[in-house]
């Protein structure tokens, strides 16, 4: 591996969040290298971005993967536990960079964490992701630990397929009262925001979170109004509604809910306490992309083969 000067490591750079952090970086003039689990895979940056494979499960090798980096970008999580790939796993995974990456020399570690992440929390993804927060306070890395909440943008996944649901079913079940809360970001803007972070010195944490907090009634409806939906929104046990969504995904071949994804909704974990930190308002990015929106259905199992 290369020297570069002002090299960043992104993880998951050919991904949804990732592919946003590694344009911003690209446009700043900064070499940046990525590690994936298909570094062979054809990608939307044409040779411009080095692409290694995680090796995890070989240290000394991940460690290489990072010599002359400045700054590793850590996206790397699941979204819920699936065969052999589970939360406690990917947080050994993720304690095996952060030890990679000073042992290589990194200077500094960004963190994509999530809102109200704690490692005393009872749902295991904010569990997990508040014990490598711990751990990477702990690590002596200079570090940066920023806290998205539901991200919207043209590859998003929980945004695009509510509208799709909206368009296809006469019938959309919410779980329990809807009255929960949600505060959706921009991806652009939380992209900024983690290569500003990048770029900094001193440890900061910050939450990611756009200027509009909706409840999930309220969400649903802008979403309805914005693509032309006249489905009638019904609300139901959270049970019910688990099991209209394991229908929907079996037929998918996808997992469309989870019950920690409900309860955690339920909990108003996906809403900061904070300023905002993002300036783009789902509502008007709805107006201007409200045509193709949820046109098409979004596979989180799809992206992981």
């Amino acid at each position: 591996m290369g020297n570069h000067q002002n090299l960043k490591v992104v993880t998951g750079a050919f991904g949804y969040t990732g592919q946003y952090i590694a344009r911003a970086l690209l446009q700043r003039g900064f070499a940046v290298r990525t590690l994936t689990a298909h570094p062979l895979r054809p990608n939307q940056f044409s040779g411009a971005i080095e692409a290694v494979p995680f090796n995890f499960e070989r240290p000394a090798v991940l460690a290489e993967s990072l010599r002359g980096a400045t700054t590793v970008i850590n996206t790397y999580w699941i979204r819920f536990e699936r065969g052999s790939m589970t939360f406690a796993r990917a947080v050994e995974n993720i304690r095996t960079l952060i030890d990679a990456a000073r042992q290589a020399g990194v200077q500094r570690f960004v963190q994509v964490s999530i809102t109200n992440a704690s490692a005393a929390s009872q749902l295991p993804y904010f569990r997990g992701k508040g014990v490598i927060e711990d751990t990477l306070r702990k690590s002596g890395l200079s570090y940066a630990i920023v806290r998205p909440t539901v991200i919207f943008g043209r590859e998003d996944i929980l945004i695009s397929n509510l509208a799709r649901s909206l368009r296809r079913f006469p019938v959309f079940a919410v779980p329990d009262t809807g009255e929960y809360r949600l505060q959706p970001v921009f991806v652009e803007d939380m992209a900024k925001l983690i290569v500003d972070a990048a770029n900094a010195n001193e440890n900061v944490e910050l939450d990611a979170v756009g200027p509009e907090i909706f409840t999930f009634n309220e969400l649903l409806q802008l979403l309805a109004r914005s693509i032309g939906s006249t489905a009638r929104i019904v609300h139901v046990p959270p049970i019910f509604a688990l099991f209209c969504a394991s229908i929907i995904g079996r037929v998918m071949g996808d997992v469309m809910l989870t019950a920690d994804e409900i309860r955690g909704l339920q909990a108003n974990l996906l809403v900061s306490s904070a300023a905002p930190t993002g300036s783009t308002r789902l509502s008007d990015w709805l107006g201007n992309n409200a045509s193709w929106l949820g046109e098409r259905y979004a596979s989180e199992l799809a992206r992981r083969t």
